[in-house]
């Protein structure tokens, strides 16, 4: 792969571009990246209008590839990007605690009555619906896909989903599996803790660099 520049940072479901800042602070002054925040409507917009934005938004770039960051559901959002857009500019994907084989406690969540409403669009058909893993691991044989899970408990999915196995608070390790993806690392953060933790954004710059992560000899 030829040397790739500019980043595109996704956030994930319930958030804002802001949750992505310290990542892309991290990817410029450390790894010489050019990094972009792309914010979309996480829950009023459906996950195939929200690809669109992204691809636009990645070619209004002026460049010939790019490189793309999200976490949780922006991670499902890129994968979906890269599905449905033929046009797509070369460039490796990092995923932080993304469900890909579904959401357990995405699953308990949209049973409630109540939570319609904030469930939205995007999260049902990227998640409850039809998991990334049945739409997306072809992506695997032409693009280098990395994933980053948790093992810190903390997160508001403890609060739907009794977890019998190791989780991110909100993401079960086993949930964010993709067949054919070149790499994926477990490290010891929250799913909200990926945001802040300086392992998390060097062992992004790798991938993006080398095409895997960093791993003690």
């Amino acid at each position: 792969m030829t040397a790739i520049d500019t980043v595109v940072c996704v956030h994930g479901f319930w958030s804002h571009w802001t949750g992505m800042y310290l990542i892309k602070r991290r990817l410029e002054k450390e790894y010489g990246f050019r990094a972009r925040l792309f914010s979309y409507r996480s829950v009023r917009g459906t996950l195939d209008e929200n690809a669109i934005a992204l691809s636009r938004f990645i070619h209004d770039q002026g460049v010939e590839g790019a490189h793309v960051v999200g976490h949780s559901l922006g991670g499902v959002l890129a994968l979906r990007m890269l599905a449905n857009d033929p046009d797509s500019l070369p460039g490796r994907v990092v995923c932080l605690g993304s469900p890909l084989t579904g959401s357990r406690a995405a699953d308990i969540l949209s049973e409630q009555v109540w939570a319609e409403e904030i469930i939205g669009h995007s999260l049902p058909s990227g998640v409850i619906h039809r998991a990334a893993s049945e739409w997306a691991s072809h992506l695997c044989e032409e693009r280098e896909i990395g994933v980053i899970a948790g093992t810190v408990p903390l997160g508001v999915g403890r609060l739907f989903a009794k977890f019998k196995e190791d989780n991110d608070g909100t993401i079960a390790v086993s949930e964010t599996r993709l067949e054919g993806a070149k790499d994926h690392l477990v490290l010891p953060v929250s799913h909200k803790g990926m945001l802040v933790s300086t392992d998390v954004a060097d062992q992004t710059g790798s991938f993006l660099k080398r095409g895997e992560f960093l791993r003690e000899s």
